[in-house]
């Protein structure tokens, strides 16, 4: 296929005295591969030098008459009559002639060449796909538009008024068409055809889907070519498989495409998939990857996957025999690590069935230190070779209790993990693994995934230490202070998702057994640490507060005597005038600006193609604001308090206060304390939700107080009525 690459490149080059020339070296030629020829055809015919490369196309009739395949040869001829433009008489009796032989037997085959012009003597360019199309039409029969409004459904068609009616994927309603507009803009879709599936039948696509999804996947590439896994989310998810369903649907997918041999999986995630021409055995792709002479740690990476993926191969002696002698070739480099040396030996041990290996004992024995033994593991990448490594230390050294306590809380891997404490446990180590849960414990923060880990044991197991109810309860209070400090840290917002989720699950049944187990004492703390996890929404808190008081009564008879003051700060105090202008936004978003988003939406969707329609996607984000904006505000406005000259103390700094300050270099400073809606940063007017607000609130006249690294003191307080 060498000649297409080279006229992609000219046609990217936009260079057409080089395309013209190397047209001119191919018709030369003495051979044809149909397929290719194919390729070349629909390249040009899609960019921008088909149009000047019309009256030099048929230049090609006398290779192409050589071609064999069938196939190729009638798809050749019809994209060859697709480019032309000279409109050659002589070429135009050789169409007319080639229709016959093709369909000259077909019902209304008069009707139809009179339709597509060959009854007179006018420009035939496309003949063969308009005739191709007009033998299509028929109802139920499907069809792809090429301006952008998908695939459509023929309901019913005219041969006398030479027009059809069609549905359409992403236009509304039913739409009639013209055949001279059907030439210009409609492909015929075959039933077996996966958009034809996907529009006509996406319910039994959907179970097929489910049930094979490699073959689902490798239609869809047959039939709209290679595709990146976001292109086959776009082309699957929500039109095919539901959108919650779509990524455990993927990770079941991608797993039989990578063992498909039809399919060319990439290792890049922005790179397409791809359809072979040719079945190609997991043995030879193997083979031809190592044929790059890959680096150790690649070559190891490389062969583990493979043997992990296709273990049936290595039934092949021949195969396995391949795999020992590359391994064995690469333990000759003398630029190759302890690590990597280590790695080829389990393999060698694997695949030779040999029970002993002298190499790698010496290699364990040779490690003189703790720090040794953490790079050789920091250099594993493969987490069986990593336990593999700890299994041969257990067996080959004395001081291997030490190495696994000094591991134990560091190593990443919860299957190391795992290892590590039940050979410890089961071997008299018990006191020292307690002390390194109790540091565990006490500084959940520097190991959060290892107590985390643990945790979950400490509320599921019996055996294991630290759990009775003691332990849990002690666990449990570091687990929130685990979650207060991981919150800080951008990194870690799987880690607090996760600590959420675990505490959530079971409608929250380890906080139900936790707060029936510990005493008011340590309830009231849970409760304290509670309102510091800022991840945890106000349904959360109260639920931890409801289960504490049926657990503990009397912290309900407390929290009744707050219920005034709770109240008081749920509220959202403003003046009369802060009042009138959320009602007047809100009146706004739901009266003006939700009608003129819907309009923006119809508009936005009648442009079709809703995939790439980015006026489409800007007026759903657009109304997803509105509709966030306008829940937000109603919400604030059922807890609204209007500020009265009641409410306004002027003892302490609260709301509806005019506070003086001076601060420690002299500057003297008025704040207004009211609501939301009234604030004014320019004019010092702010709400009371604010820092700074809360900084001061509560402070009488003389007191000092800190913000953003400068003292002030109160000097005087009034209302600002």
């Amino acid at each position: 296929m060498s000649y297409h690459k080279d006229f992609l490149n000219c046609i990217s080059n936009h260079d057409y005295p080089s395309f013209l020339r190397l047209w001119e070296e191919y018709c030369s030629g003495d051979e044809v591969e149909g397929p290719e020829l194919v390729d070349i055809l629909k390249s040009v015919k899609s960019s921008n030098l088909a149009e000047f490369f019309g009256k030099h196309v048929e230049r090609i009739l006398p290779l192409w008459a050589k071609i064999t395949d069938a196939e190729s040869s009638h798809e050749a001829f019809k994209l060859i009559i697709d480019i032309e433009t000279t409109n050659n008489e002589k070429l135009g009796e050789m169409v007319v002639n080639y229709l016959k032989n093709q369909y000259g037997e077909q019902k209304y085959f008069a009707e139809k060449m009179r339709l597509i012009g060959l009854r007179s003597k006018g420009p035939f360019q496309g003949a063969i796909s308009n005739y191709e199309l007009l033998t299509h039409i028929d109802k139920g029969k499907f069809v792809f538009h090429t301006g952008g409004w998908g695939v459509g459904e023929i309901v019913d068609f005219s041969l006398v008024r030479e027009q059809l009616s069609l549905e359409f994927d992403f236009v509304p309603g039913k739409k009639d068409v013209s055949f001279e507009t059907a030439f210009k803009t409609l492909i015929p879709v075959p039933d077996h055809h996966f958009l034809a599936m996907r529009f006509g039948n996406p319910d039994e696509l959907e179970k097929k889907a489910k049930e094979d999804p490699a073959d689902v996947i490798k239609t869809l590439l047959r039939d709209l070519g290679p595709k990146t896994a976001a292109e086959i989310k776009d082309e699957l998810c929500e039109l095919v498989i539901p959108a919650k369903e779509w990524t455990k649907w993927w990770q079941n997918a991608r797993s039989k495409v990578k063992k498909d041999t039809m399919i060319d999986t990439p290792e890049d995630i922005r790179k397409p998939f791809r359809l072979r021409k040719m079945e190609v055995t997991h043995e030879e792709r193997l083979q031809k990857a190592l044929e790059t002479k890959p680096d150790a740690n690649t070559l190891i990476q490389m062969i583990y996957s493979f043997v992990k993926d296709f273990p049936e191969t290595l039934k092949n002696q021949d195969f396995k025999s391949l795999l020992c002698s590359k391994l064995s070739e690469m333990l000759s480099y003398s630029e190759i690590s302890k690590a990597q040396q280590l790695q080829i030996h389990f393999f060698l041990q694997d695949l030779s069935a040999a029970k002993d290996s002298g190499v790698i004992a010496q290699i364990i024995k040779e490690l003189s230190s703790i720090a040794n033994i953490a790079d050789l593991l920091e250099q594993i990448e493969i987490l069986s070779f990593k336990k593999r490594t700890l299994t041969e230390i257990r067996v080959l050294r004395s001081d291997w209790k030490d190495i696994f306590l000094h591991f134990f809380l560091l190593v990443d891997q919860s299957t190391l993990r795992d290892y590590l404490m039940n050979e410890l446990l089961s071997n008299g180590a018990e006191k020292d693994v307690n002390v390194k849960l109790e540091e565990l414990n006490s500084h959940p923060y520097k190991y959060p995934e290892t107590f985390l880990w643990y945790f979950q044991k400490v509320m599921t197991q019996k055996q294991l230490p630290f759990c009775n109810e003691q332990g849990q309860v002690k666990f449990f209070e570091s687990l929130l202070i685990l979650l207060s400090h991981v919150e800080q840290s951008n990194e870690q917002r799987e880690l607090v998702k996760k600590i959420n989720g675990i505490l959530a699950a079971g409608r929250y049944a380890i906080v139900r057994q936790i707060m029936g187990q510990a005493s008011i004492e340590e309830v009231k703390e849970f409760l304290l640490l509670a309102t510091k996890c800022h991840s945890f929404s106000d349904h959360d808190k109260k639920i931890f507060t409801s289960l504490a008081e049926v657990a503990h009564p009397n912290l309900l008879k407390m929290r009744k005597k707050k219920g005034e003051k709770e109240q008081e700060d749920n509220s959202i105090w403003s003046t009369q005038e802060g009042y009138l202008k959320l009602q007047q936004r809100i009146q706004q978003i739901a009266t003006v600006e939700t009608v003129e988003n819907a309009k923006e939406i119809e508009v936005a969707r009648a442009h079709g193609d809703l995939r790439e329609n980015a006026e489409f996607k800007a007026a759903l984000e657009k109304r997803d604001r509105l509709q966030s904006e306008l829940k937000l505000l109603s919400d604030q406005l059922n807890r609204v308090r209007v500020i009265t000259q009641n409410d306004i103390s002027t003892d302490r700094v609260g709301v509806g206060c005019v506070i003086e300050c001076t601060s420690n270099k002299g500057r003297k400073t008025n704040y207004t304390l009211l609501g939301p809606w009234d604030a004014d940063p320019e004019k010092n007017i702010l709400s009371f939700q604010s820092k700074l607000a809360q900084t001061m609130k509560g402070h009488a006249v003389g007191e000092k107080f800190q913000f953003q690294d400068e003292e002030l003191t109160i000097t005087a307080i009034r209302s600002y009525m």
